[in-house]
């Protein structure tokens, strides 16, 4: 029988796992390409499905209001859908070298301003609506992490993630997705880096101050087969929690894009109403839906005439300003901090739906 001696006692160091073989690496790789391949068959074929669905199957008529609006939810339900999937899985695989812990390291200690950028590119990869941010965002304050770096993350991580901008792919196109991914990266990365320089520490809440970071690193997959299942993962916990935001969201538009004269949202949401913008702003912030919800919406709007920076400051303001977002902020930031957000990241939303409705 071996003594128990100190040393026995002593945590060891965790045993790097084998690689694995590269009989198992090709079919996982083979696997992967073929299953895209498959997804790309089945992707350019759902417009035609979802005509033969609705008039062919249901034999609703073309130019009729219901069938414009059932013609629509067939097909944009599985492209989003089938997208999110895609974007989701590949994302995660990458997501699947970071953990919150290293996420933290790369942020501690660089400079103010580079540490702006690299936070608002991090938010583009953490799958997290404006609420769910928080305990991240209260994680980086707790480790010491710069106040105004800790807000171009909580801008960011709602505003301009993958949900959003694959979402606007799919529906509007690639050149709104990447004016979107643009302007909501400078929102974040100036908003958070002017936020910085009002110096507004005090603002904190006292007992987040006191919280010491965490120090023990989550455990994360270290071969491709993990990765894959990391992967195959997110697609699960995120594509099983927003799908029906989904389903709402691609109906509400469905319903706009049937029944909306057109016309209509110019009035109201137009280039020509100085006012529309602020009021999208304002009408937002009480709302409360994550981008899968919110961007079939959009869409809609677009499609009956509301103008571009009008629409996409609504919605930048719905994911980026919620109301729920401001009453869990108000447990770790006192209330001239939480106006201070609001009034900032509000001017860059004003500012960006009025330059797109000026130069669009």
């Amino acid at each position: 029988m071996q003594p128990i001696t100190l040393t026995n006692l002593a945590p060891q160091p965790p045993q790097p796992k084998p690689p694995l073989p590269r009989a198992v690496i090709i079919r996982y790789l083979a696997g992967g390409l073929l299953s895209l391949a498959v997804w790309f068959v089945v992707y350019q074929q759902l417009y035609a499905l979802a005509d033969f669905i609705a008039f062919d199957l249901l034999a609703l008529s073309p130019d009729s209001r219901i069938g414009k609006a059932t013609q629509f939810f067939l097909y944009d339900t599985p492209k989003v859908l089938m997208l999110l999937a895609l974007v989701v899985f590949a994302v995660g695989i990458l997501r699947s070298f970071f953990t919150p812990e290293r996420t933290r390291k790369i942020l501690a200690g660089k400079r103010e301003s580079v540490g702006n950028v690299l936070a608002a590119l991090l938010g583009i990869v953490t799958p997290f609506c404006s609420c769910s941010a928080v305990p991240l965002f209260i994680g980086f304050v707790t480790a010491g992490i710069p106040l105004g770096v800790t807000f171009s993350f909580l801008i960011a991580a709602p505003m301009v993630n993958e949900i959003a901008l694959v979402l606007l792919y799919g529906l509007l196109g690639w050149k709104v997705a990447a004016l979107y991914l643009v302007t909501g990266l400078v929102i974040a990365i100036v908003g958070g880096w002017t936020i910085g320089r009002l110096r507004m520490e005090n603002h904190v809440e006292e007992w987040v101050k006191h919280v010491l970071a965490g120090t023990t690193e989550t455990a994360m997959p270290e071969n491709l087969r993990e990765r894959v299942q990391y992967g195959w993962q997110a697609v699960r916990d995120i594509v099983g929690r927003v799908w029906i935001y989904v389903l709402l969201g691609i109906a509400v538009g469905a319903g706009i894009h049937g029944y909306v004269p057109e016309g209509f949202m110019a009035s109201i949401m137009g280039k020509s109403a100085w006012w529309s913008v602020p009021l999208a702003v304002v009408l937002g912030i009480p709302m409360y839906a994550n981008a899968a919800g919110i961007v079939p919406v959009l869409q809609a709007l677009l499609a009956k005439g509301a103008a571009l920076g009008t629409a996409l400051a609504f919605m930048m303001s719905v994911i980026a300003l919620s109301l729920p977002e401001m009453v869990i902020l108000r447990k770790v930031l006192k209330p001239a901090l939480i106006a201070t957000f609001v009034g900032v990241v509000g001017s860059g939303i004003l500012l960006v739906g009025y330059l797109f409705n000026m130069v669009i």
